[in-house]
């Protein structure tokens, strides 16, 4: 996680992708992305006003602030510390074991620090009904697609 995260990459993210979830398991990888796949996408390419190449930034509370950061991640040996960039200055540490199926919030308020990190397991997930038992879509029908994020 480190190599990929933080020694493969000079400056940062953009958008991580599927290729994150490389050697997991295909079922973990179609309930996380809904069976796509993408590249991530780093900001290596990015090219500064004066021309300098581009550096990795310290997060402060104002660069946080200008660059509406919302989320810090700190990679320790025993997990990731998620913070509320937004709410506080620290936040719980999500254990390197922990089910990437879990339902994590996205509410700043529930990471507070001191606290667990605010997961719940996933409810199980029903069985697919046979192929003979669900009609087929009708020509034209828009089509759902899992969202990313």
């Amino acid at each position: 996680m480190t190599r990929h995260l933080v020694d493969d990459v000079a400056v940062g993210w953009d958008e991580l992708g599927s290729d994150l979830l490389n050697g997991a398991p295909v079922q973990t990888l179609t309930l996380l992305t809904g069976g796509e796949v993408w590249p991530s996408r780093t900001l290596d390419h990015l090219i500064t006003p004066d021309g300098s190449p581009p550096v990795r930034m310290t997060v402060t509370e104002t660069t946080a602030a200008d660059t509406d950061l919302q989320w810090g991640y700190i990679l320790h040996p025993e997990g990731i510390e998620v913070i509320a960039v937004t709410a506080y200055e620290r936040g719980p540490l999500v254990d390197w074991d922990t089910d990437p199926l879990s339902l994590i919030s996205d509410n700043p308020a529930h990471w507070a620090p001191g606290r667990p990190a605010p997961l719940a397991d996933r409810q199980p997930t029903p069985a697919p009904a046979p192929a003979s038992a669900t009609p087929p879509a009708a020509e034209g029908a828009p089509q759902r697609r899992a969202a990313r994020r």
